[in-house]
């Protein structure tokens, strides 16, 4: 992480860049010009998340068993995010030669070490979530 300077009434700088890139490839995502930024806010999209997490639970998947594993994401989105992840060297799409074509997705290993991860955060929010609507519910109802 590139150290901010600070002067006597002055904003911190913050790190260029080319900074970012070229100090030993030291990245930093809360730097809004540093490439993680954008790798971050891209990956941290609710449905490649939730894919990732489908993918790690249940293996390689067909289009339509993804579709039905995450239920809500429309066929515009899982196929936006799909390609985003395969961009990204997250997912592999392996295409069968076979009539008709059977096209499979599954984790590289890259997407596998993020997998576990999301996993982690999704089991994390599936035990905290009864504390999370009660502090939600007392919140809101303090605000009327």
């Amino acid at each position: 992480m590139t150290e901010l300077s600070w002067e006597v009434d002055s904003e911190p700088q913050a790190p260029q860049a080319a900074e970012c890139v070229e100090q030993a490839q030291v990245y930093d995502v809360l730097a809004a010009i540093c490439p993680s930024r954008a790798i971050f806010a891209e990956l941290a999209d609710k449905w490649s998340l939730l894919l990732l997490v489908s993918l790690g639970q249940l293996g390689e998947q067909r289009f339509s068993e993804l579709q039905r594993s995450v239920t809500g994401v429309s066929r515009k989105m899982l196929t936006q995010s799909l390609r985003t992840l395969e961009r990204d060297g997250l997912v592999l799409r392996t295409v069968h030669p076979q009539t008709p074509p059977r096209v499979v997705y599954s984790l590289l290993p890259l997407g596998r070490a993020l997998a576990e991860q999301v996993g982690l955060l999704g089991s994390w929010v599936e035990r905290n979530s009864e504390a999370m609507l009660a502090a939600q519910a007392a919140f809101d109802a303090a605000q009327h």
